[in-house]
């Protein structure tokens, strides 16, 4: 059994940010291995861009190469919302300890997230920092600074912000996508 950090979110799509999330949380001494976990669709939205099966792609397509690092179907195999608290129930089986990594930005919503107070039971949160967000010391702070969001991307796609082994594949679809 190993200690991960469970790193889930939309990944519509997935950026530079995104992949110095994974580099940084991979130098942390007690964490283990990385799981890349791309939702279906993400509890808090009604719809995706990037089809989550070509974001799954994506993401092994740019993690391939890299070392105790998993990007993992679950919950695309779903084919539905997946609340957090089933993610980790699932990986349960297989790892130790689970640390969950969310953005800053995600703090003021978290107690709502589906059953949170059992969640909070299971997992320890790293959180990422974000612009100025206060962090309280019940939490493990991972000090990430790329200023750039998957929502800003989708509406205005710009090369250098996107992983470069698919970066031309990404633009053309976000662009094809805007064009419509």
């Amino acid at each position: 059994m190993k200690n991960i950090a469970l790193f889930g979110g939309s990944f519509d799509p997935p950026h530079i940010g995104h992949i110095k999330i994974v580099e940084a949380l991979r130098d942390l001494d007690f964490i283990d291995k990385v799981v890349i976990m791309p939702t279906y669709l993400n509890p808090f939205k009604s719809k995706f861009i990037a089809d989550a099966h070509l974001r799954l792609k994506w993401l092994k397509d740019i993690f391939q190469d890299y070392q105790n690092i998993e990007v993992s179907s679950f919950e695309v195999e779903q084919q539905k919302k997946v609340p957090t608290i089933d993610t980790v129930k699932y990986l349960q089986q297989f790892y130790k300890d689970i640390y969950v990594v969310i953005g800053a930005d995600n703090l003021a919503s978290l107690e709502k997230w589906y059953k949170y107070d059992e969640l909070v039971k299971l997992v320890k949160f790293i959180i990422v920092t974000r612009e100025e967000t206060h962090i309280s010391d019940d939490y493990i702070q991972l000090n990430v600074d790329v200023p750039i969001s998957s929502t800003q991307l989708r509406k205005d796609c710009e090369l250098k912000f996107l992983p470069p082994k698919i970066a031309d594949e990404i633009l053309k679809y976000y662009k094809e996508y805007n064009d419509k």
